[in-house]
Formats: structure tokens, sequence, C-alpha cells
């Protein structure tokens, strides 16, 4: 199995012109958040199809995979290494995958929202035993790189997925000053799921943070509670004009 083998499989499912509608959806545009990516114009569970085949490709073809121009290849390559941590029998296993994320990340190589959402909520769980886990994920939420940041509240869901919301309501907190609409978002989801298993927690932070968030982190939390507590929290966190 090799990095040459997957990119020839996933040319041959190749659609030119959805590449070209994938381009424009995943901005890729001048001066866009993901300039210059570029999209081979495959659907999602045909990357899936071919990273099953390929599960047992070594992290050496993996690396060249996630050097891969096209989106998709390293799409391919997270989904990759995402079921080999699920299915990594060490914790030295784990460790070696985690590490191989984050330099990819610095690489910039996981440079788009659907690869840090398919990725760092499983990838994540290495930290849930790691002494300093919350210093590093501020250390995370505090980058100058969007992604960065975005894989930063991201990881805190393998954390909420064992009913621990700490992490999330730090990093959410954290993030609250950032000017990025997609960061507004995740946060926003983040601390929606918050919502879910613990709603006093969230209310206790709206109490306390309304005010500072977009009004886009602030519909995207409170989502999931009733309409006529949803038109009071976006009344009473109104910002003065």
């Amino acid at each position: 199995m090799s990095a040459e083998s997957v990119l020839r499989e996933l040319k041959g499912r190749a659609n030119s012109r959805k590449a070209i509608e994938l381009q424009r959806f995943f901005k890729t545009g001048k001066g866009e958040y993901a300039e210059g990516d570029v999209f081979l114009g495959i659907v999602v569970p045909d990357t899936r199809k071919v990273a099953r085949v390929y599960e047992s490709l070594s992290l050496s073809e993996l690396n060249k995979l996630m050097a891969s121009p096209f989106h998709e290849a390293r799409f391919c390559g997270l989904v990759i290494l995402t079921n080999r941590f699920k299915k990594a029998k060490t914790a030295a296993e784990t460790k070696s995958y985690y590490t191989f994320y984050i330099k990819a990340l610095k690489k910039g190589q996981i440079n788009n929202w659907d690869l840090i959402d398919v990725s760092a909520p499983t990838i994540g769980q290495f930290l849930l035993t790691e002494k300093g886990a919350l210093a590093t994920l501020r250390t995370m939420a505090k980058s100058k790189d969007l992604w960065v940041r975005r894989a930063a509240i991201l990881f805190t869901f393998a954390s909420l997925r064992i009913g621990d919301t700490k992490p999330t309501l730090e990093i959410s907190k954290e993030l609250l000053k950032d000017e990025h609409d997609l960061m507004h978002k995740a946060v926003g989801w983040a601390l929606r799921e918050v919502g879910k298993r613990n709603p006093t927690q969230l209310r206790d932070f709206l109490e306390q943070y309304g005010k500072r968030m977009s009004r886009t982190t602030l519909r995207y939390a409170i989502e999931k509670f009733p309409k006529k507590e949803r038109k009071s929290w976006l009344e009473k966190t109104r910002k003065p004009n």
C-alpha cells in the first residue's frame, strides 16, 4: 500500500464540475480562508470508502498523503488516521498518532474546517489522560493560526463525550474575543453541546459571558433552548448602541 495508490484511487473518482462547486463552498478564492486549496471533486462517502481500503497505510506513506495539494487526499489521510487511532491498542500507539496529527496541523496540512471537524474530536481523546492538557489547549486557543484555534475547541469534544464540560467551557472562554466567523460558529457549537449535557452550566456561562459573545456564537449556543428562552437570551445580551 502506498500514498501513490491512494491518490490513483481518488483521482479515478474525480469530478471536475463538483471540484468547482467545492472550491467555491470551501472558500478557496483569493483572500478567503482556504485560498489556493485544490479539490478533485469527490463526495465524502466515496473518500471514506477509499480510506477503509487503505486503513493499514504506514505512517510514512500517510505523511506523503498529507503533503498532497489535493484536499480530498488530506481528508482521506485524516480518516485513515482517526480510524487507526480508534483501534490503537497501546498508549504509545495513540501518542504516535497524536504527534503525527499535531505535526500535520503545524505544517498547514489540516487547513479547513471539514478537515478539523472530521479528526479533532477523535484525536483529542489523547489529551484526556495527559497532565497539562488544559494548558496545551489554552496555548492552542491563543495561536495566530485559525486552524490550530479551531482544533483547540474541537479537541474538547472528547471530554464532552465522557461528561466533562470543563475543558469546553474554559477554551470557549479563551476564544470569546476571536474575530473569525468560523470560530464564532465552532464555539457556539461547542457550547450547545455543553447545554445538551448540562443546561444549567450553559445558562450560568451565558449569564457571565453572554454579552461578550458574538451574536453568531450566542445563536448557536442557545439553539436547543425553547423559543421563548432563546428570545429572552437574545434580548438580555444585546449590546447597547
